[in-house]
């Protein structure tokens, strides 16, 4: 969600430096002392040099003491659940064999080996430096500090504290950080069995293991074959209660484990095999890495205009490769840092798909700025906020150069398509800046009856602060400096005010929080009447220091700890939280009432700033169709008063029609294989967006996720999501043996006229009859049938129903039910009806034997008078068709939320209930927001310890111009210093030859298809997508056609395989070189 604060019209300050750019243009190259001085503007030293980290002068004696952020709890594979794994990766990320059950997560052996190599690193370096240098590394737990919230203190600590001269402490600690592998993290791709196992074929294909071992070996990347989730132990607790799409519990997983660089490089190089596999040809552009995010547009709308038109998949390299300095020993590096790669059907289609690259590079303006930022808290952003940085960045289609790791360069450089995107992502950036704190403790009169620590003293003292507290401490002259979150900085000051020698001592003490400049006169009230009231209750001095055109800071300053304490709180309670939301703007009027009587009411009624924009504030009307949906009211508050945001947000959205209320997000799993199939059908995919008012906005091709994210008012996302869903296709497979009455009765006419065509009309579902094949069960043979049942996902909560519909004759003709695999089991929460013949109730439906009777009756007419009105209604498998049924029944009657959502699919209407951005936003402190949720697992449940990509060498801001960035869409920009090729694939599909080894013949034609096995037919054109316009909700009840009654529930739709199968390419493509394409892309002279 964007955050509306003033970014009305142009920026105030600082656009004379800026002005719109094409490519014909050359543009103003920053001197390199940019990134380290101030703007020449600047009339004094920014206060930001006071926050820097090294207040010493040169030459002075400093010891830096600071936590290393190992991933140490990122945890290993379970060991039964690994089917191949590269080599050694088996070793380092399992415990071994005879550990402890209850063996924590860092006591794993990759974990354990980095803490060593780091030990020896900062003795090496200690002992080079000639006693002039200490570096020492300290292991532990944190403890919890006395009133101070924090999560779960589970995971190990590693701290190092560095002794010497000030110039040189600050260098060591980029060296130490840059050469550790501090961004462990864990990429998941999901592959189809059928792939890596071949039916007909024993075990896994050789090739694709031998080239996952040579990936494995080139990036360094630990990788495991895993066993699909419904096949583990555990697959109750695998999937979501269950509820998750039992198709896609079914595929393997491949995980990839490493730092950023090595498993992103890994992870492309995978899904560019699986793409090969099947038949899908590769080739790569070269694009400045600059302009990537601003050619993708906002939420990579432009790039999947490109992949539906052209019917590629568009791979972009990692968008911060130059951030972390470390490079896995003997890694090689396998594409470019401003490669894309784009696989496609054809030769001829990548080369459409280049081809409006191109147009897209020459169209595109644009405009640049460079931001001071505090440089202490560059590195806090860098390790903490970096997915923030990324969210930003693809909402705002721009980009920013930030500095490598340690550098202590405090500039950033943002660059966007228009002004507006980038006041945006500047803004955004400058509020992340406002969750980190600095703080200095001066002892200055120290009591002399209290010894003072001595060096050794000082080195076990550091390191305890740190780790309990997760902040950076710099310690000279009796002298603190703190630098961390705003938590872990107060935790810091309440431990350093248990130590005896400063607690006897006078002191004094200030801590500097960061603020946006609209918010001054906010936090200090008419004539500063807040703050003044602040100083004399808690007695401490407030000073407002100003920074840049974007922030300032509010110095809090006292001579005691509990009166800068108590200081720090108030101002805290006076600072702004605040909570944003979309309202249409044809709605404001009516909110602000005549003469703004409505919303002064509501103002003063909670004591909350509320604050409308329309689209002329936005920049005005026919700008880009996102805009549609940004915030546009802002509800401000002081922190104390934050609980009334959502009181007020509730009575602004109760004026609002149902069809606009509130925007929320629901995230729907389907196939990312599949995607590629929706992506062409953008047409209908827009008329759906328009007919429910949402966005369907689709995952990175490179993220490799299932999730796509269906967001719009909260009354139609249910439906929207149903009505998507009717695009998608999903299979179940059915076994059972048979016999030769089961044989006769399969074939027969009565079965094809009776079953299958009430199975069709009634639940929307199709069923196909597979050839019989022997197979051993216990001691002896038998000849087991085969059903594949075809549906839509939306009408996935009725294939329970549909299958105990299909198989109620086979029962009666001898089937035992137990035999059946397939089939899906009643869920254990309706096991209340065991009970009721106890109830001779006429209103209580009876339960029926389940062997002798379908819980869904093939006929609704018979039988009306000893049946009850329940089971005539309970069609296909939900109480939704009784309350969707009365509910038309009264079509004016009810306006309750309830009433609107019972025919919406019931695997949409959970999320859709809360609003994400009240729920993180409503009910405490932004400002106070250390815990901002990064590391939410990704929809995709991939838990991502950072974003970016690290390497060794920089990728300067140049300008597109020079011959070095030019976009080249010759095959043999692989060549040279990147030795980048795609070895997978008949009939040539790789545009250049293989990693270093020689092409296997024929890889990926296993029976002649594209996937093994498998019939080269296009999947999702089987089932008929159900034209719910066709029938009136009435008469649906009336004639037995029950499609419109019939919920999503993706827990019912076990085994669903909805994988497309892509065709064979039979035709023997040429590489780009060859193709006739006209010229490299370059821009014009």
């Amino acid at each position: 969600m964007h955050k509306i604060s003033s970014f009305t019209g142009q920026a105030r300050h600082g656009w004379e430096k800026m002005a719109p750019m094409g490519f014909g243009v050359s543009r103003p190259q920053a001197s390199p002392q940019d990134y380290t001085t101030a703007p020449p503007s600047a009339k004094r030293p920014l206060p930001g040099a006071s926050m820097n980290p090294n207040p010493g002068a040169p030459g002075h004696l400093v010891n830096l003491s600071f936590n290393v952020p190992f991933h140490s709890n990122l945890p290993g594979p379970d060991r039964e659940d690994v089917l191949y794994s590269s080599t050694g990766a088996f070793q380092r990320w399992t415990h071994p064999e005879g550990a402890a059950d209850d063996t924590p997560t860092h006591a794993l052996p990759v974990h354990t080996r980095n803490v060593e190599n780091l030990r020896s690193l900062c003795k090496q370096i200690s002992e080079g430096s000639g006693e002039r240098l200490h570096a020492t590394v300290t292991s532990s737990k944190p403890k919890p500090v006395p009133g101070m919230q924090r999560g779960p203190l589970t995971a190990l600590v590693t701290n190092v504290c560095v002794s010497g001269e000030a110039e040189v402490v600050h260098k060591v600690r980029a060296k130490i950080l840059s050469e550790t592998p501090i961004t462990l993290r864990r990429e998941i791709i999901d592959i189809d069995r059928e792939i890596v196992f071949p039916k007909g074929q024993e075990g896994a294909r050789v090739d694709i293991l031998n080239h996952v071992d040579d990936i494995a070996d080139k990036t360094k990347a630990d990788i495991f074959l895993l066993e699909a989730k419904s096949r583990r132990k555990d697959s109750e607790s695998a999937s979501f209660n269950t509820a998750l799409e039992k198709s896609m519990d079914k595929r393997l997983q491949i995980h990839v484990h490493g730092d950023m660089e090595s498993s992103e490089n890994a992870k492309t190089r995978l899904l560019i095999m699986i793409d090969q596999i099947l038949q899908r040809q590769v080739d790569t552009i070269r694009l400045e890495l600059s302009l990537h995010s601003l050619l993708s547009g906002r939420h990579r709308k432009n790039v999947k205009q490109i992949e539906s038109g052209t019917g590629t998949a568009i791979y972009f390299p990692p968008m911060f490769p130059t951030v972390f300095g470390y490079v896995a020993p003997g890694s090689m590096p396998l594409r470019g840092r401003d490669e894309i790669i784009i696989t496609g059907e054809s030769m001829d289609n990548i080369l459409q798909a280049k081809k409006r690259l191109h147009d897209l590079v020459l169209t595109t303006k644009t405009f640049v700025k460079d931001v001071q930022i505090t440089t202490s808290k560059v590195d806090y952003i860098l390790l903490d906020r970096l997915d923030k940085i990324r969210r930003i960045i693809e909402a705002n289609g721009s980009y920013v150069l930030l500095p490598p790791l340690g550098n202590h360069s405090g500039v950033l450089r943002v660059q966007a398509t228009d002004i507006l995107n980038v006041e945006r992502t500047v803004r955004e950036i400058m509020g992340l800046a406002g969750q980190f704190y600095s703080a200095s403790w001066w002892v200055t009169h120290p009591d002399p009856s209290q010894r003072q620590p001595t060096p050794s003293d000082i080195r076990a003292m550091l390191p305890d602060i740190c780790i309990n507290s997760g902040a950076e401490i710099t310690f000279e002259k009796l002298n603190f400096h703190i630098n961390g979150s705003d938590d872990s900085v107060k935790a810091a000051m309440s431990i350093i005010n248990t130590l005896p020698f400063v607690k006897k001592a006078q002191s004094t003490l200030r801590v500097k929080v960061e603020l946006a400049n609209e918010h001054k006169e906010f936090v200090s009230g008419k004539k500063n009447g807040k703050i003044n009231k602040i100083m004399s209750q808690s007695n401490v001095q407030i000073v407002f220091d100003g920074f840049n055109e974007y922030n300032f800071y509010i110095d809090v300053r006292g001579a005691q700890y509990e009166a800068t304490k108590n200081g720090l709180d108030l101002v805290e309670l006076e600072m702004p939280a605040s909570i944003s939301f979309h309202v249409p703007d044809q709605y404001h009027k009516r909110i602000i009432g005549i003469g703004g009587q409505h919303i002064q009411r509501i103002m003063k009624k909670y004591s909350v700033f509320v604050k409308f924009s329309n689209a002329m504030d936005r920049g005005g009307v026919g700008k880009d169709d996102d805009d549609i949906k940004v915030d546009n009211v802002i509800c401000r508050t002081p922190a104390r008063n934050a609980d009334n945001l959502e009181l007020v947000k509730q009575e602004i959205m109760d004026m609002v029609e149902k069809d606009d209320a509130e925007f929320v997000s629901e995230h729907v799993p389907v196939d990312r294989l599949y995607h590629r199939e929706l992506i062409t059908h953008m047409p209908e995919i827009e008329e759906l967006e328009k007919k429910w008012n949402c966005k369907v906005t689709f995952p990175g091709t490179e993220q490799a996720s299932d999730m796509i994210t269906v967001s719009g008012p909260e009354y139609q996302v249910p439906q929207a999501v149903d009505e998507f869903l009717g695009m998608v296709p999903g299979t179940h497979d059915i076994e059972f043996p048979t016999s030769d009455e089961l044989s006769a009765y399969l074939h027969s006419n009565e079965f094809r006229h009776e079953q299958l065509q009430k199975l069709k009309d009634q639940y929307v579902v199709e069923a196909t009859i597979h050839e019989t094949k022997p197979e051993r069960q216990g001691d002896k043979d038998v000849m087991v049938q085969r059903l594949v049942l075809s549906y839509t996902r939306n009408n996935a909560g009725g294939l329970k129903d549909a299958i105990d519909f299909l198989l109620l004759p086979f029962l009666s003709r001898g089937l035992e039910v137990n035999d059946v695999k397939g089939a899906i089991p009643r869920p254990k929460s309706d096991s209340f009806e065991d009970n009721m013949p106890f109830f001779e109730s006429k209103l209580l439906q009876r339960a029926e034997p389940p062997v002798s009777e379908s819980p869904t009756r093939s006929t609704f007419g018979e039988e009306a008078s000893s049946r009850s009105i329940f089971d005539k209604l309970r069609k296909p498998s939900s109480m939704a068709s009784f309350s969707s049924f009365m509910d038309r029944r009264r079509k004016n009657g009810s306006n309750s939320p309830a009433s609107l959502f019972m025919h919406a699919s019931s695997n949409a209407s959970k999320a859709s209930l809360v609003s994400m951005e009240s729920r993180d936003s409503g009910y405490r402190n932004p400002w106070n927001d250390s815990g901002v949720e990064l590391d939410h697992e990704g929809p995709n449940g991939h838990a991502t310890a950072g974003a970016a990509s690290s390497s060794h060498h920089g990728n300067g801001w140049g300008s597109f111009s020079a011959t070095t960035s030019r976009p080249n869409t010759s095959s043999n920009s692989l060549s040279g210093a990147f030795d980048n090729n795609f070895p997978f694939g008949a009939n040539g599909n790789a545009s250049t030859s293989s990693l270093n080894t020689p092409m296997i013949p024929g890889l990926g034609m296993v029976n002649g298809a594209g996937m093994p096995g498998t019939p080269a037919v296009v999947v999702g054109d089987a089932t008929p997508r159900y034209d719910a316009k066709a029938h009136d909700a009435d008469s649906a009840v009336l004639n037995g056609d029950v499609s419109l009654l019939t919920p999503v529930t993706p827990a019912t739709a076990a085994g669903a395989e909805s994988t497309p199968v892509l065709p064979v390419e039979t035709s023997t493509s040429t590489t780009s070189s060859t193709s006739g394409y006209p010229a490299p892309i370059a821009p014009p002279n």
